[in-house]
């Protein structure tokens, strides 16, 4: 039976319409942060060390549950299943800084580690300075030989508590910094799925697991986990998962710990309270002192099925900042209510407006039939429409070799990004720097995807272009040398190499293409180009992943095709097919 989902019709405004609901029923607690999906608590102290956290949407209550007074300050959001982009989590920072530093705080995954590095970077390019703390609870997801491989899950609250808290006592960056770490380094979490979500527009799941069937460590996003057995009791269940973190954590009779049981999203209380009811029986056996215990939901992936155990291990000075007080309306400790006093001034800000209206089909022209030797700016501004044409078709086909080895987002990604592109593109008829199209069409992209792919595709374009001096025509060779400008940009940000299945895979071959048939003309560039790409594409179905989501399927990605591959490809084929004038 297909999952049934409480949406509109056009689900390409669900993260901003769902968050400006929440900031609608809030209103007294928190403003956003301009027209970004961001938003900034109204009370924060203005004489402290400013705390922003973030991710994808999809997850709540986190992160949105957890800004507020004794918690982070401000939030960027991401689209689903996504991390915020740079831009998006700047602007966060900035609103909420106050001259001593802000401490970022995200879930261990690439495109967070790549989106909010680069925010980092364009902060401390305005004197603003920052630090960073990513969660990596999640033992299950690497060995503790590779500990900075694990991924961030329902671990991250206690980290934002406790890093919220030594914000607000007055500490000093680098001593937050020292406080957080050492809250994220005695949290781990064990998590437990037994059924898939699934993405907003995307009829598919996120995984697939048979209904007798649960998987032991399975992450958020489908990855691989553990063991997947027959479905069992829950004492059994919890047996496992106790003895998992015992043995990871070493904890011994007398240790004192916190526990958080969560939902991962469809579970019901009557049976997370269940899961404590046989955890209880176990601690308390084995000598482990409860501090404090908490059973609900805190970090999910839409309707996931399963829940997920979290242990901090505390101490004197961690549960000082535990035991600190805070509210948000999604989770509270001690006697702060949240309300700010003087926010009346503020309570009746202009309703936001959505534009709710897609893009239509651009209406493509070509400034000569037959094939173009050259692209002068109005070509380039038509050629790219008809790429982010093409991509947006392909939304379904992108979205199906994503779910085959990753979370099958990359097609409403790339869907999305080329929308936002189209929307700029459209309204620059006339422009005569055809770099600046480029450039405009990156910058687009790179801004409203998020996650990896946001900052890898809206390369493609940006990286290339970008400080190139103004030209009306683009030639072959200017083609092929702002296309390596832009592979060597995405390679020393995310350092994938060929063979890693990644995009570079069929970008890179096809960039050798472009500076080697230069000389023969547009079209026959192109077409090399094309056919480098799509053999690039075709052979990561011959390589274990080494990026992304997929790398923890290890040699059970063989046989697949990587999806940011596919679209290098399509967007090579879109190249060649303007050109030649094969468009209809």
């Amino acid at each position: 039976m297909s999952t049934k989902k409480i949406l509109n019709k056009d689900v390409s405004n669900v993260e901003e319409e769902s968050l400006t609901g929440y900031l609608m029923a809030y209103k007294k607690y928190y403003k956003k942060i301009g027209e970004y999906n961001a938003f900034q608590y109204r009370g924060h102290r203005k004489d402290k060390v400013a705390l922003v956290i973030g991710g994808g949407s999809g997850h709540e209550p986190l992160f949105t549950g957890y800004c507020g007074a004794g918690l982070a300050d401000a939030v960027a959001c991401g689209n689903i299943c996504a991390s915020p982009n740079p831009e998006l989590i700047m602007m966060a920072a900035k609103a909420v800084d106050q001259g001593k530093g802000v401490l970022f705080v995200y879930g261990n995954y690439a495109g967070d580690n790549l989106n909010f590095d680069m925010a980092e970077e364009m902060c401390r390019a305005e004197g603003m300075k920052t630090a960073h703390v990513r969660e990596w609870d999640d033992f299950a997801s690497a060995p503790k030989e590779r500990i900075t491989d694990r991924r961030g899950i329902a671990g991250d609250v206690y980290t934002i508590k406790i890093a919220g808290a030594a914000c607000d006592a007055g500490l000093d960056l680098d001593e937050v910094v020292r406080i957080t770490e050492k809250a994220r380094d005695n949290t781990n979490t064990i998590g437990l799925a037994t059924s898939p979500g699934t993405l907003p527009g995307n009829d598919k799941p996120t995984f697939e697991i048979a209904d007798d069937e649960m998987e032991f460590g399975m992450g958020l996003h489908g990855e691989p986990g553990i063991e997947r057995t027959k479905m069992m009791p829950c004492c059994d269940m919890v047996e496992r998962m106790y003895n998992e973190l015992m043995a990871e954590m070493g904890l011994k009779s007398g240790d004192e710990i916190a526990v958080l049981v969560n939902g991962l999203g469809s579970t019901p209380l009557l049976e997370l309270n269940l899961v404590y009811y046989e955890l209880y029986k176990r601690m308390h056996r084995d000598g482990l002192k409860v501090y404090d215990a908490e059973v609900k939901t805190y970090c999910t992936c839409m309707e996931m099925g399963g829940f997920s155990i979290t242990f901090l291990k505390l101490d004197d000075e961690l549960k000082k900042y535990y035991d600190a007080p805070c509210y948000s309306p999604y989770y509270a400790k001690g006697s702060f209510s949240g309300v700010v006093e003087d926010a009346s001034s503020d309570a009746d800000e202009e309703e936001p407006e959505f534009d709710e209206t897609d893009v239509e089909p651009a209406v493509i022209t070509r400034s000569k039939d037959g094939v173009l030797e050259e692209l002068n700016a109005e070509d380039t501004r038509n050629m790219l429409l008809y790429i982010a044409d093409k991509i947006i078709a392909n939304k379904p086909y992108l979205t199906e070799v994503d779910s085959a080895i990753g979370d099958g987002d990359h097609g409403i990604g790339m869907a999305g990004g080329m929308q936002k592109a189209k929307k700029k593109l459209l309204k620059m008829q006339g422009e005569e720097n055809a770099y600046h199209l480029f450039e405009t069409a990156g910058q687009a992209m790179l801004m409203s995807m998020g996650g990896a792919s946001g900052v890898i595709f809206g390369s493609l374009y940006l990286a290339g272009a970008k400080g190139m001096d103004p030209k009306g025509t683009i030639t072959a060779e200017d083609l092929a040398r702002m296309e390596k400008k832009s592979l060597d940009a995405i390679q020393e940000r995310g350092g994938a190499q060929v063979g890693d299945k990644t995009m570079v895979d069929a970008l890179a071959p096809a960039v050798d293409a472009l500076e080697a048939n230069s000389g023969k003309g547009l079209l026959e560039m192109l077409k090399a180009a094309e056919e480098a790409a799509r053999c690039g594409m075709e052979d990561t179905k011959k390589y274990v992943a080494k990026f992304g989501r997929a790398k923890s399927l290890l040699e059970r990605a063989i046989g697949h095709q990587d999806a940011g591959a596919t679209s290098v490809y399509l967007i090579f084929q879109g190249m060649r097919e303007f050109v030649e004038g094969a468009i209809d």
